[in-house]
């Protein structure tokens, strides 16, 4: 699996397409049975009790997607925090079980683990 991390668009979607993924190849929906994850933040922001359901879907993709949420002010909201925690740790675990990790900046990949 390839975990690709980024801000907002960095050009995240437009590198797996670099990839040889297309349009048709990504999702934004964990249960589909597309081979890429598009959004990861988003799902785990609806429900951050997903995570353990989330973590063991997102090994069998071949790519997973997210947005960076750990920068920048943290939220006086606590749900908001308790999201952006756990956003945080699944990503450090997906991190760590990942083939490859890419992060995107101003659209330029930078392979952080291979």
């Amino acid at each position: 699996m390839i975990l690709i991390i980024g801000s907002a668009a960095s050009g995240k979607k437009e590198y797996v397409k670099s990839l040889g993924y297309t349009d048709a190849d990504i999702s934004c929906d964990f249960h589909d049975d597309r081979p890429v994850l598009y959004g990861l933040e988003t799902i785990v922001f609806a429900d951050t009790t997903l995570c353990d359901e989330l973590a063991t879907v997102l090994l069998s993709k071949e790519v997973v997607i997210c947005c960076e949420v750990g920068s920048g002010i943290i939220p006086a909201e606590k749900g908001n925090r308790e999201a952006r925690e756990a956003t945080g740790r699944l990503c450090a675990l997906l991190a760590k079980k990942a083939d490859k990790v890419v992060r995107l900046v101003c659209g330029i990949p930078i392979v952080i683990k291979e």
